[in-house]
Parts: C-alpha cells; structure tokens; sequence
C-alpha cells in the first residue's frame, strides 16, 4: 500500500505535467487561429497517436519491466518538450496565428507526442494495482487512480488557463520541463514490484496481436466490452473537438480555465465514493447505470446558452466518469492473467480511442459547415430557434444534444444484449 501511494503521488504529478501541455494547446490553438476546425484537428491528432500506441505500449510494459518503460516515456517526453520550447522561441511572432501555417502544423504534432509518450503510467497503473492489490480491494484502488487523475485536472485546469492568458506557452514550457525531471527522478527512486515474467514460449516476442485476442475471445463478452465503450469513444469525439470551442464562446479563456479547475473536482468526489464503497458485487452494471446517468446528462446541459447550465451538467458527469473507468479496469483485472494485462490494457486503449478521432475530425466541419448555419442562417433558426436560441454557440449546443440522444438510445440497447450477461457471470466466477 505504500508504495503504491507512492506511485499515485507519482503519477498525479506526472498526469499534471502532461495534462497541462495538452490543455495549454487546445486552447492556445483555438485562440491564436479562431478555426474551430484547428482545434478539432489537433484534439483528433492526440487520439490518433494515443490509439496506434496504445498496444504497443501495452506489449513494452508486458515484456519489460515496468518502472523502466515509465521512466523510458519520461525521457522521450522531456526531450521532446524541450523541442517544442526551442520552435517555440525561435517561430516568429505571427507563425502561430494561420490556421494553414506549416510552423504550428510541426509544433502541435511535436507536443502531442510527448503528451503521448506519458501514456504508459495509463496503461500500467491498472497492470500494477493487480500485483499491488488482492482482487476485493482492487476497485477501490483503482477509485483512488480515478481520484488521481481528478486532482490532476483540477490543477491543470487552474493553471492552463491563466498560463496561456498570461504568456501564451512559454510558462507552460517552464512548468512541464521543470515537473518532468522531478517525476523522472522519483520515479528512479520506487521499488515496484513485478509480476512474473511470461513464459518464454509465449508466441510473439513483441506485439503478440493474435495471442492478445485469443485471451480476450475466450472471456466470454469481454470483446463486446471493448466495443461498447469505442461505440461511445466514437460519439464522445463531438465532445473532444467542440466543447472547449463551446465554452470560450460563453467565457474567456481565464475563466474557462478557473471553471475547469472546479469541474474537474468531480473525479475527485467521484473517485474517493468508489475507493470508499466500491463498485459492488457486478461492476458492469454501475458501468452501464454511469453511462446511462452521463448520456442524459449530455442530451440536456446545453439546452440553453448558460454557462450555469453546462458547468451543473459537465460536474455531474465528471462525477461519475470514474466509475465508467474504473468499472472496466476492475472487469479486466479480474478476467485476464497479470502476464497478459498490459497487452490487453494497451489493446482496449488503442481500440476505444481509435474511434475518437474519426470523429474529432469530422465534426469540426460539420459543426463549421451545417449545424452553425443551420442555428445560424438556416431553417433552424425559425424550426427551434425561438425556444433554443441562435447562433454559431447554439448550433454547436445542438450537436452535442443530439449527440447525448444517441449515446442513451445505445446503452439501454447494449444492456439487452446476452453478451454482458455472460460477461457478468463470467466476473462472478472469478
């Protein structure tokens, strides 16, 4: 228990110090250029990255040992930050303002590299706390996990925001530079122990991408698992390319920052009820309640242009995504050996996020090319516009309802089907 304290303090900093580059750019992109398309691209970007990586990390942290990957990301991270500083400092002053300049199009892709290369501690947190943790403590820690990464976006969220105000990126450079080497160093300094190695005639040395999926076809619903949550990745991307755009039409990217930070206190209320209570006996059943709870919640909390609204709307949701989370961490940790994890993990993270970006880039024309007119100029306007308002703010507003509509119509759907019955019972086997 110890140590894995030690190792979330560890990751809180390190999540901090990624999570900071990453909300820094979105929004310094979307001010610098006004294009809501560049801002959709450069979130479809990180998704794109995040899901060709994801089970090739898995696969490093099956057949290495764990603690040297994460401090192998650290390095790659730190080195290609201070890249990005030096572009940075050397772009002259207007490079960053043309949504077509050939700079920003290497500087943003340079960043979301080094966010990517953090993604490691995602993968092998959950990997950990299955050797740290007998299995009916192991929702609770992965609540904490959750409760982590709350933390971290709380404090991002203050201070992303009032760096960019402040300076653009050059704070931001400053703090992520100076917290990775601190992360790296204690890192260094953790015994993480790790669980035996596989085999040595496992079939493939390295991604092993048929043997993973054997693993997971034998447990019976496991792969509808996965799939149902890239289902809602896939309409989750409408969130990821326009709610930052949404957002600073409503306030200034100060405030926007400062609400984040007070949002984001939802994972952390979220995460400490499910490292309290836990799950209960069938996570998969809290998984579909949250879901059912979160799509709601996005069908309604833009129905009007307030930002009261969408601020009582996006806390709840925060508070129960961790236990979206969470609730498939403990079904994988449970169902699939310790030796096989990583590559599991790694394979839902590549493929859940893989349907991300399919959307995050579409939907950044979309909005741009129909919805906005259509709330704007178009039959809209007269169809709904006198009780849900107009504007190029409400025709985004009217996408992400639609959007919540949908991802409700699909869970109750997928909680019929016999396949999360067997994944159920399956879990009470052990």
């Amino acid at each position: 228990m110890k140590t894995f304290h030690k190792l979330l303090a560890n990751s809180i900093i390190a999540n901090i110090t990624n999570l900071t580059v990453w909300y820094a750019m979105v929004f310094f992109v979307y001010l610098e250029t006004r294009s809501v398309i560049a801002t959709s691209i450069t979130s479809g970007l990180y998704f794109v990255v995040s899901s060709l990586s994801g089970f090739w990390f898995g696969s490093l942290l099956d057949r290495h040992p764990k603690k040297g990957v994460m401090l192998a990301s650290g390095l790659a991270s730190l080195v290609l930050y201070i890249v990005g500083f030096a572009l940075y400092l050397m772009a002259p002053a207007d490079a960053f303002r043309d949504a077509g300049s050939l700079v920003l199009w290497v500087f943003v892709p340079l960043l979301l590299l080094g966010v990517v290369a953090g993604n490691t501690r995602y993968i092998a947190l959950p990997a950990i706390i299955t050797v740290l943790m007998p299995a009916d403590r192991r929702d609770r820690a992965n609540g904490l996990s959750g409760t982590a990464t709350g933390l971290a976006a709380l404090i991002v969220s203050a201070i992303s925001g009032l760096l960019v105000g402040l300076a653009g990126m050059y704070w931001v450079f400053i703090l992520v530079i100076v917290l990775t080497v601190i992360t790296s160093a204690h890192l260094y300094t953790l015994s993480i122990p790790e669980p035996e190695a596989a085999p040595t005639d496992d079939p493939a040395p390295r991604l092993d991408i048929r043997g993973t999926m054997m693993h997971i076809m034998a447990v019976p619903g496991l792969i509808a698992l996965i799939l149902f949550t890239t289902l809602n990745n896939f309409l989750g991307g409408v969130f990821a390319g326009l709610l930052d755009a949404y957002g600073l039409s409503l306030v200034s990217v100060e405030a926007w920052g400062v609400l984040w930070m007070i949002l984001s206190s939802g994972f952390i209320i979220g995460g400490l009820a499910i490292a309290r209570w836990g799950l209960g006996p069938n996570p998969l059943r809290a998984l579909f309640l949250a879901n059912i709870t979160g799509w709601t919640i996005s069908s309604l909390f833009m129905i009007r242009p307030s930002i009261l609204l969408l601020a009582s709307g996006m806390l709840l949701y925060m508070c129960i995504a961790p236990f979206i989370e969470a609730a498939e961490q403990t079904i994988i940790q449970r169902v699939v050996p310790p030796e096989r994890q990583g590559r599991v993990f790694g394979f839902a993270q590549s493929v859940e996020t893989a349907a991300t970006p399919v959307t995050t880039f579409a939907i950044g024309p979309i909005a741009e090319l129909v919805f906005i007119p259509f709330m704007t100029t178009g039959a809209g306007v007269d169809l709904i516009g006198g009780w849900f308002g107009v504007g190029p703010d409400r025709g985004i507003a009217l996408l992400f309802t639609l959007t919540g509509i949908i991802g409700l119509i699909v869970t109750l759907i997928a909680m019929r089907t016999k396949y999360y019955r067997l994944l159920s019972e399956r879990y009470q086997e052990g």
